[in-house]
């Protein structure tokens, strides 16, 4: 029996949705599906959960259960696919420190898992971990497909291309939903069939460079008029992207929530007026974790009711990954790759970068783009330098290396001086504690 191995099975929700579309898959509902955790109580739900749902849809595959450091091995052991959605730490206790801490320092943070001194925490904590999972798969399951979705995509991923052997391919959210959303939000739901769409940058801020209706009739002239009528007259959630098609050219991949941090434009203790201007959600991501905390009980237990428990497919890419390589079939996503032969050529080889990839039985093939507007590749760049002395860091366990990822960082650097960063970043390893033990 052919195996997938699910990493961190105890987010149970988005193991429902990854793996409840393998079981939708004739290609993939009868193979093994592993879950892998470190939290048995977590474990446990989810194998419980998975279950019902395996049954429901007709009972094809085998649910397996692997728990703790000194199971990893086993539940990695030939497996096929290995699907990554860990949290090291969790939202309690390394969360609220990557929040609380630099609170002190006057740094304001809104989802801290991608950029910023949250984002250089979380990789820092994450990175070790995931180069032992590397060391397991180098040698119980050396074939495997590893498909990142944690968090920081691309410092996790940049990480695993450069320094592992291990065959990896960063999935995220937001590229599948991108124009939509887009186009919906500005009335122009009527050019959403048989449009045609160019993304590339890199994981969170990759950049809608080309859309255009079924006739081939470029739609952002449009785009850019209604953003900035729709920016000037009324305010919403989605304004700093909207902001960013003004002053940049272009709509970005992922939400205004994430992209108010990745930049040094709009959260600033001198200016408090564009917090509201900008209907910035400061501490969003906290206030997230402490609701799905008191969702997922509940969700918990009416799944437990429900003796059927149905699933229809998700857009997430990994069982469209999966399938594709199994069958042959081809199927395009937007994977976050190594830039190796500048696929975007005005990025760093180094960086892990966002492109369109054709996925086919000979594995994952990444399409080059060429150059990104220079203002676009600019953006970016201020988030690669981050993204390389945090990996640098992590790799040669140097704390230099962190002073100067956060000093780059463009939201913190805009907003502390070099002594306040230094010891904001002190301060932070030693509240990690034993999260972040090499840097003590």
């Amino acid at each position: 029996m052919k195996k997938i191995t699910f990493m961190g099975a105890g987010s149970t929700v988005f193991a429902r949705n990854v793996l409840g579309d393998c079981m939708c898959s004739e290609v993939l509902r009868d193979w093994e599906f592993a879950l892998y955790d470190i939290d048995g109580v977590r474990l446990s739900e989810s194998a419980e959960i998975l279950g019902a749902m395996n049954e429901t849809l007709g009972g094809h595959g085998k649910i397996t259960t692997y728990l703790g450091v000194e199971n990893r091995k086993e539940a990695l052991r030939g497996a096929a696919f290995v699907v990554n959605a860990i949290q090291v730490g969790l939202y309690d206790p390394c969360t609220i420190i990557d929040f609380e801490v630099p609170k002190k320092y006057g740094l304001r943070q809104t989802i801290g898992d991608t950029l910023g001194i949250g984002g250089i925490m979380r990789a820092l904590r994450t990175i070790p971990v995931m180069a032992d999972f590397a060391r397991d798969m180098e040698e119980v399951c050396p074939d495997a497909w590893f498909l990142n979705y944690t968090n920081p995509m691309a410092m996790l991923s940049g990480y695993m291309q450069r320094y592992t052997n291990v065959k990896t391919i960063g999935l995220c959210h937001s590229v599948q939903v991108c124009s939509e959303g887009l186009l919906k939000a500005l009335d122009m739901e009527d050019k959403l069939p048989g449009r045609k769409e160019l993304i590339a940058g890199i994981n969170h801020m990759g950049w809608l460079l080309e859309i255009k209706d079924k006739d081939g009739n470029d739609l952002y002239p449009e785009i850019r008029r209604r953003a900035k009528e729709k920016n000037a007259k009324e305010q919403h959630k989605d304004m700093v992207r909207f902001d960013y098609i003004d002053k940049f050219g272009y709509y970005c991949t992922e939400s205004s929530e994430h992209n108010a941090e990745y930049n040094m434009f709009y959260i600033k203790s001198k200016y408090p007026e564009l917090i509201g201007r900008f209907q910035i959600p400061l501490d969003e991501y906290p206030r997230r974790c402490v609701d799905q905390i008191k969702k997922w009980a509940k969700q918990r237990d009416e799944l437990r009711q429900s003796h059927q428990l149905q699933h229809q497919r998700s857009r997430e890419y990994a069982s469209h990954i999966m399938e594709a390589i199994v069958t042959g079939d081809p199927y395009q996503i937007g994977g976050n790759v190594l830039n190796t032969g500048g696929l975007i050529e005005n990025l760093p080889q180094d960086a892990c970068v966002e492109v369109p990839c054709l996925v086919d039985g000979m594995g994952i093939h990444p399409c080059r783009v060429g150059r990104l507007p220079v203002q676009c590749a600019a953006m970016n760049m201020t988030n690669i330098n981050v993204q390389l002395l945090t990996i640098e860091a992590a790799v040669t366990g140097k704390k230099e290396h962190i002073y100067q990822a956060a000093m780059l960082d463009p939201h913190t650097g805009s907003e502390l001086d070099i002594d306040a960063i230094i010891k904001m970043v002190d301060d932070l390893i030693e509240t990690h504690g034993s999260w972040l033990p090499q840097y003590h």
